[in-house]
Formats: C-alpha cells, structure tokens, sequence
C-alpha cells in the first residue's frame, strides 16, 4: 500500500526540526527521509567494511549489499541486467564518462547534438569532447515558451552525429521534454542517445527500455537519496565503448609495469573505494519511492506548480519565465526592478528556501534575454500553504521595496 501524501512531510527529519521551513529547493536536493538517513547510519554503526576484497563476514556481507543495489537499480528503471548499471559520483561524472570514452570515436568535422536548455552538466563535456577532437557542437534551439524547437532536429542530424544528449526535465523552466519522440528520431538515423534524468528519476515513471534509452543518467540526492552518488545505465551494446575516467585499484584484470587489463562494465569504471553507504542509501532511496504512488504524487507536485504558476500571473510585478506544453514541478520567475539574489534573500528571511542565479543554465538564460531568475521547484512534501507563504512573502517584498 502506497504512503498518503498528508503522511509524507513527517517521514523527514528535517520539517520536525524546522517546522516553519518552506523548502522550495528540491530541483538543487531533495530532503532526505528517516528511513534513508537510518540506513547509511546503521551501516556505518554496525556493517562498515571495504568492498570486493575481504574474505571476512563484515566484508562479504556489505559487498553483497552494494552489488544488490545493481539489482535494485536495474527493476527500478527497467533495465534488462544489472550489468547494465555503474556507479558514479553522480549525473555530472556519468557524463563525463560517456563523453570521454566517445572522444575515442569521434574524427575531426563529426558532430554531437545537445539542446538550448541542458544543464552545464550535459553541456561542457560534449563542448570539450568536440573541442578536443575539433569536432561540431550542435544544438537544438529553445522558443520563448521553453519548448525545444523539434522540427529543427531531423537537419541537425546526420551520418556523421556520434551522440545526442539531452535532459528529460530542463531544471530550470521545468520543461518536459517528449523524451520517446526524440529517441525515435534518433534512432532513425542511428545515433545513440543520452537521457539527463536528473530532475525526473525518483518522480516519474521511468522505463529504459521502453524508451530505448542507450544512456541514462541521474543523482541520488535529488530522489531522496544521499549526495555524491548517481548510476550510469549504458545499454549492453555500448559498454565495449565505456572507457574508465578514474584508474585505480578494484577496476582491473591484470596490471604490469607494461600494461594494465580492465575489467567489464560497469565495474571498469568503479576505481578505488566507492562510497558503499552512498549505494547502500540510493537502495533505501528506492525502497522508499518504491512506496509511493508516483501517479498521485506527480499529480499532486503538478498541482502546486500550476497553482503557483497562476498565481504569480496574478501579480503585475512579476514575470513567469518560460509556459512550456507540458511542464513539471520547476517554476523561475523575475521580479521587475529587483535582482534575483536580493528576493531570494527577501524570502530566505521569512524561511523560504528557493534557488536564485542562473542555475547552471547559462546560454538558456542568455537565450531568454536573462542574467538570473529565481526558481522553486516542488516536491512531495510541500503544500498548498507552501505556494500561499511564497505569494505573501512576495507581496510583503514588493511593499518593501517601493
């Protein structure tokens, strides 16, 4: 049975400490609930070990627990085999990764596609790969409503496009990208695509194969989870391509003062001490959007959203940035005469917690005419009285400042 969202605020420790906190911040992290933050802590207390290299019980059994979150992670996303799921620090190394070993097949005069609104994330690592290979970074414009211009995608495609990376949920305009579509057209010429699923994994229904994914990337933290973990899922057909980016001890078959042999993927790319209580917490992560029904839960972050969408058109001294088709849980606004850092600030003083800047979305803001906006983005345990606190706080700021 599913957990009802009135029970959901009191499962995170957070609210209990700070009950007046209006967190409005989740597309930067999301609150950790008790039973995450319980399953880490019990680990360390009672289970900690090193991984993959002690014959004793501590050792076996948390080697066991870290290899069956590949499991985990493989139903969770509907990936065929768990062989198909690595381990990374989180979405910004997962694409490095993929962008370095693609810099091995990419010549002089090919091209990678990627989307006006990406996150720098999925930006520099395709604009270095290219660079370094002098190869052409294409990019699929956005319009003034947010929406990717996709009628401009099958020109941009060619037979020399190695990748087309692009994100599923832009974090900054909350924009949901036709994901299946794009893969489709892809597809049709053959060129391999990376999901950004940072803002979506652990908030929407998410089936790799379905949608065909060749890459998919995404955070822990930003479904629940703890911070400096995230997964990789690469299709089996691309992992003789997936080259490490660390080189250390635990990745290796063989290693001579001449030459060293690497192991499969994923484990290829696993160097060094992972951080096991991070795989151990993104386990309980999932177990824990595991019970709820994301359905209901999407319906009701949507419902915020809109609310607060409409809302914020109700004040003649705000812009809503961006009135995309189909939109998420993501809202950036601006307030006319006031800078983005001075009203987060205002708000921050009556215990609102939202992200002011251009958050990591530079070209994207240049392309709307911005230097910074201020962003809320929703989560499961914020309410209705949540977006009326945002409003009044607005209208006690723009008083202020007159």
């Amino acid at each position: 049975m599913s957990l009802p969202i009135p029970q959901l605020k009191p499962l995170f420790p957070l609210f209990k400490k700070r009950p007046d906190l209006v967190y409005v911040d989740n597309a930067a992290t999301t609150q950790k609930p008790e039973s995450v933050i319980e399953t880490i802590t019990q680990f360390y207390q009672h289970e900690n070990a090193n991984i993959h290299r002690g014959l004793y019980e501590l050792s076996s059994s948390a080697t066991q627990r870290y290899e069956g979150i590949r499991k985990k992670v493989k139903d969770f996303i509907g990936a065929k085999s768990e062989k198909e799921i690595a381990f990374t620090k989180g979405t910004t190394e997962s694409i490095n990764i993929v962008a370095n070993s693609l810099t091995d097949v990419i010549s002089e005069g090919d091209n990678i596609v990627i989307s006006e609104m990406e996150h720098h994330a999925n930006l520099i690592p395709w604009q270095q790969a290219c660079k370094r290979r002098k190869a052409n970074l294409r990019v699929i414009p956005v319009n003034e409503n947010g929406d990717l211009e996709l009628d401009q995608l099958d020109a941009l495609l060619d037979s020399r496009t190695k990748m087309l990376a692009v994100t599923h949920v832009s974090n900054t305009l909350g924009t949901i990208n036709p994901i299946q579509e794009i893969v489709s057209i892809a597809h049709q010429h053959n060129i391999p695509v990376l999901i950004d699923a940072a803002q979506s994994v652990g908030h929407y229904p998410i089936n790799v194969s379905s949608l065909d994914a060749d890459f998919l990337v995404f955070s822990a933290h930003k479904m629940f989870g703890p911070m400096g973990t995230g997964v990789l899922y690469a299709k089996e057909k691309y992992h003789s391509m997936i080259q490490p980016l660390n080189f250390g001890g635990g990745a290796i078959r063989e290693v001579s003062f001449g030459r060293t042999t690497f192991m499969d993927y994923p484990h290829n790319l696993e160097a060094g001490t992972p951080h096991v209580a991070g795989v151990i917490g993104l386990g309980a992560a999932i177990d824990f959007v595991n019970r709820l029904d994301l359905i209901e839960t999407s319906g009701h972050t949507h419902w915020l959203a809109s609310a607060f969408r409409s809302k914020l058109q109700s004040l003649d001294f705000v812009k809503l940035v961006g009135h995309p088709k189909n939109y998420g849980t993501i809202v950036s606004f601006v307030v006319e005469g006031i800078h983005a850092h001075d009203v987060a600030g205002f708000l921050a003083e009556h215990q609102i917690a939202v992200r002011a800047g251009h958050h990591c979305t530079q070209p994207l803001h240049a392309r709307l005419g911005l230097q910074a906006t201020v962003r809320v983005s929703f989560s499961i345990y914020n309410t209705m009285e949540d977006v009326d606190k945002i409003i009044d706080a607005l209208h006690e700021l723009k008083k202020f400042w007159s």
